[in-house]
């Protein structure tokens, strides 16, 4: 992918860097193109030293590849990225004034543009700035918007630049190949572990980390789903353009799957939710050698989320579980989805040197009525993508499933 990033004269300017690196990491090729004022907060050397290409901060310069610059670089893109994008450079765009390089691109192309602001927030507030920002909108900019925190005048409020790994997945949710594929579905997820309470300070839990369930949350939404994710307690970041619902307990995970189960199309069950929790919780720390030691706790079952969603199945949903087997993990996962009623196990190998929780990796089989469908490894997001992918095909070859 040819992405063209434009940088103007925010203190942010220096997280382009960071931005342009994902894009190289991914393989893609990046041009840097900057406003003058840009160049007081990032160095041409720093950009061209990192992506290759020289900086285009000349919109008079000639190129010969390319003929007239401005025009060989819009033309080249595949999405120009503006980040960060200030109030005043927001403003020339509205108003179609192109007195700087970025603007003159920005007139000059027709890729998909994604503009990411950072101001202060009484200026991003400004009854101008939010005129300029909605006249960007209607015409078919996307706005990606900024986050709220201590800002460099140290003003706590809405204005610092959106994370850089939210503008990146925002990228490629607009030049994603299968970025319709989902649209209009809306797509259910769990993930995480819970927690049981024994006490105010123990609880039962598992090593789930989560990373599983939060990297199918991008690929479904990169692909145009409207994604809800239901999260144990996990320290991860909210995928882009996920909502995200916190939990603890099986229990209150169970009430918000259901709670949103009926309006589902593909609810998927990534969580490692306990089986079991204490029978009574008690109210006060437990202590050694009282009539509240912790040497038996009695535990009753949870409720079963994903054998009672299948029971209550809707018509056209389709419903995926997970099964992580420690042994025998093909025939465990085949026996799971005929118990569970699921329309797919996800199947991943856990224990010994199979260190899936936690990490960063994963090995899956996909498995269905028909047997294993697919198999896939490497990295926690390119299998969350096979998943996504092996959905829809079954969807498309089942679409009454």
């Amino acid at each position: 992918m040819n992405v063209l990033l434009g940088i103007s004269g925010s203190i942010a300017a220096y997280k382009a860097a960071d931005l342009a690196r994902l894009f190289i990491k991914r393989g893609d090729s990046v041009v840097c193109c900057t406003t003058p004022n840009a160049l007081n907060f990032v160095t041409p050397l720093t950009l061209e030293s990192l992506t290759g290409n020289a900086v285009y901060r000349d919109e008079f310069a000639l190129d010969h590849a390319r003929g007239v610059e401005h025009i060989g670089l819009a033309k080249w893109c595949d999405i120009f990225i503006i980040a960060p994008a200030t109030a005043s450079l927001i403003a020339k765009l509205a108003h179609g004034i192109a007195d700087n390089p970025v603007a003159t691109l920005y007139l000059a192309c027709r890729a998909p543009i994604l503009l990411a602001p950072a101001m202060n927030t009484a200026m991003l507030e400004h009854r101008a700035t939010q005129r300029n920002l909605a006249t960007l909108r209607a015409d078919g900019v996307t706005i990606i918007e900024p986050a709220c925190g201590l800002l460099a005048c140290n003003d706590i409020g809405k204005g610092k630049l959106a994370e850089v790994s939210d503008i990146f997945a925002a990228a490629l949710r607009l030049t994603h190949p299968a970025r319709q594929q989902y649209a209009g579905k809306k797509v259910l997820i769990t993930a995480g572990p819970t927690r049981e309470r024994i006490d105010p300070v123990r609880y039962l839990s598992n090593f789930s980390s989560g990373k599983m369930g939060f990297a199918l949350a991008r690929a479904f939404a990169n692909r145009g789903a409207d994604v809800t994710l239901i999260a144990g307690p996990v320290a991860l970041a909210t995928p882009f353009g996920v909502k995200r619902i916190d939990v603890e307990s099986a229990s209150e995970m169970a009430n918000a799957v259901f709670a949103h189960a009926l309006r589902s199309d593909i609810i998927i069950k990534a969580a490692a939710v306990a089986d079991y929790r204490p029978a009574l919780a008690a109210q006060q720390k437990c202590k050694k050698g009282t009539t509240q030691a912790l040497h038996t706790i009695e535990l009753t079952e949870n409720i079963d989320i994903l054998h009672t969603l299948c029971q209550q199945k809707q018509a056209g949903q389709y419903i995926v579980g997970f099964a992580a087997e420690t042994e025998n993990l093909l025939e465990h996962a085949q026996q799971k989805l005929q118990r569970k009623g699921a329309d797919m196990i996800v199947a991943n190998q856990v224990g010994g040197s199979a260190a899936v929780f936690g990490s960063d990796q994963n090995a899956i089989s996909l498995v269905t009525s028909t047997g294993v469908i697919a198999t896939a490894a490497g990295s926690k997001d390119d299998v969350a993508e096979t998943i996504a992918e092996q959905i829809h095909i079954c969807l498309t070859l089942h679409p009454n499933k």
